[in-house]
């Protein structure tokens, strides 16, 4: 199939024939239909050309592996969370335990529903967001620790910090992101 046939035929159209005879052509319509953005998204991230083009095959498996999972109301949105959440975790070392000490939050899994999977990626934009607020040196701290999986020892060459200086950032800054995350979350419910 190429592509330029459907032009005429919209995302949700083309969902609704994917759900209707599981032809899985037609999500590589849509996903051809996205090539670009997908593309666009892994740069943003992994700011590397290479591993851009892989993360796009990987979404692309990915995506063929669970469209039947979900009831997908729009696609391109859906597909830029996935894209999203692919180069954060291959970002983060492909593990979800980063997360999860950090901020002690559940990460969307192939089971959770829809709704679930929007949570998480609005959680993932909270803990950004806390991230900044805090202090340059425990957000150093924190990055280099728990997202670049350092050591004490690196950090303190990385930032000339004394290893006490990084452990009591790394305390603070966990805590501090934890309270920040929790007022957070606490005012949006």
């Amino acid at each position: 199939m190429k592509a330029g046939r459907f032009d005429h035929i919209n995302d949700a159209e083309l969902l609704e024939k994917y759900y209707n005879d599981n032809n899985h052509e037609w999500i590589g319509v849509l996903l051809e239909r996205y090539t670009l953005l997908l593309f666009g998204v892994c740069m943003k991230y992994l700011k590397n050309e290479e591993e851009a083009k892989d993360a796009v095959q990987q979404i692309f498996l990915k995506v063929l592996s669970e469209v039947n999972k979900y009831k997908i109301d729009y696609f391109k949105s859906w597909l830029y969370m996935v894209a999203k959440n692919h180069c954060l975790m291959k970002l983060r070392g492909n593990t979800v335990r980063d997360i999860k000490e950090i901020s002690k939050v559940q990460i969307a899994d192939e089971e959770t529903d829809k709704q679930k999977f929007i949570e998480n990626e609005k959680t993932y934009i909270v803990l950004e967001e806390s991230l900044e607020e805090l202090n340059d040196e425990q957000k150093q701290c924190v990055i280099l620790f728990y997202l670049k999986k350092n050591s004490y020892n690196q950090i303190s060459e990385i930032t000339g910090f004394s290893i006490m200086q990084v452990k009591s950032y790394i305390q603070n800054g966990k805590r501090n992101l934890k309270l920040l995350l929790q007022k957070k979350l606490d005012n949006r419910h």
